[in-house]
């Protein structure tokens, strides 16, 4: 039986996280409860959580989908606000719409969740179609999984909902044993360009500071959030996550969570905010005091890569957009969403639309290729598309 609820403390975290894989934090159930209990979604930003369950006869969870009843395409990373104008135009609503994802985290990872040993296949399909039937009873518009692993992308398609493929720029873990050895790997051009970006911050007297999120004090995620928060204003955007999200989420989490400051003359002059997982490191969320010259490079991008090295993750995925990371060893990356669309006259359009948009981003994908930084053959296990 699958059934929807309104928070996800209505299972309790044990239940939740025996389904959740502990290498992705974004999915534990403490990641997910922070989200709701510290005003970080509900009327203000557009998303509503009806999260969905599926037991079996006895009671016992089998299965699980994070999922949102969405008034807005806000903190997705998949943009349809096309959709939804061609939506207005015909006179529909687009909106409420059904959203599978983590929000404000365009972080690839899974989304249908089943119980070990439970049969995967059937609980895919249940989870899918639970999720269809919700937004026909509701009237929604369209349901989508955004960001889903491989496996996840194709069985959704094999279940009707229509594909769609973006780019992200991601590091992946040659064996590196340290900065040094990564750097060599580059051509000379880019070398360069990198040693003389993180001389500049030498030069600058600023040092770092790698903090577990269970050892931040209160007054450095104070800073750390009021920098956050300057970030989005400067840009005009919304600084959704709140100081009490990153607050829990540093003592439920610890280790998974990690707070870099740069300091000048032991002032924090910026801050960088990064998920752990097992084998990768996500980078979030960042701000700064005052400009730097390269600080936003050393404090995001170099501080992550050296931390990678330091405890053998194999991946780095530092975001969304930013062609300027192909530069620094931040390879394209090919990246999924799926989507049912209601009305069968929009799901043909968007259908066809998406069919266009795909020949395009692998031209994209190839394109970036082209600009990768490192010397020929030094990226073993990477290809173009």
């Amino acid at each position: 039986m699958v059934e929807s609820i309104a928070s996800i403390d209505a299972v309790p975290a044990a239940e939740w996280n025996r389904l959740a894989p502990a290498g992705y934090p974004f999915l534990r159930h403490e990641f997910l409860a922070a989200l709701e209990r510290q005003d970080c979604l509900g009327e203000r930003y557009g998303w509503y959580p009806c999260h969905l369950l599926l037991r079996d006869s006895q009671g016992a969870l089998q299965g699980t989908l994070p999922l949102y009843r969405k008034t807005n395409s806000y903190g997705e990373f998949v943009f349809d606000w096309a959709w939804a104008d061609a939506y207005r135009r015909a006179g529909l609503a687009y909106y409420p719409k059904l959203v599978c994802s983590i929000p404000y985290t365009p972080a690839t990872g899974p989304r249908l969740l089943s119980s070990p040993g439970a049969d995967r296949p059937a609980i895919t399909r249940d989870l899918i179609r639970g999720a269809i039937d919700l937004a026909r009873a509701q009237g929604d518009s369209s349901v989508h999984c955004l960001f889903p692993t491989d496996e996840e992308t194709q069985q959704m398609a094999t279940a009707g909902l229509l594909r769609r493929s973006g780019c992200q720029f991601h590091w992946a873990n040659q064996g590196y044993r340290s900065f040094t050895e990564f750097l060599e790997q580059l051509s000379s051009k880019k070398r360069k360009q990198i040693r003389r970006e993180r001389r500049r911050i030498e030069e600058a007297a600023i040092r770092f500071r790698i903090v577990p999120g269970d050892q931040v004090s209160a007054e450095e995620w104070e800073i750390f959030h009021l920098l956050y928060r300057s970030t989005f204003e400067k840009r005009g955007g919304i600084p959704t996550l709140s100081l009490g999200f990153f607050r829990e989420i540093g003592r439920t989490l610890g280790r998974q969570v990690l707070l870099i400051l740069a300091l000048a003359q032991d002032e924090v002059v910026a801050s960088a905010f990064f998920v752990v997982g097992a084998d990768t490191l996500y980078g979030r969320h960042w701000g700064c005091r005052r400009d730097y010259h390269s600080l936003h490079f050393e404090a995001c991008y170099y501080q992550g890569l050296e931390y990678c090295i330091a405890n053998g993750l194999q991946r780095f995925e530092p975001g969304a957009q930013g062609e300027y990371k192909i530069s620094r060893g931040f390879l394209p990356t090919a990246t999924w969403s799926t989507h049912w669309i209601a009305d069968p006259r929009f799901r043909a359009a968007i259908g066809d639309f998406l069919e266009q948009e795909a020949h395009a981003m692998q031209g994209y994908l190839r394109e970036m290729w082209e600009h990768s930084p490192f010397r020929q053959g030094a990226q073993r296990d990477a290809a173009p598309p």
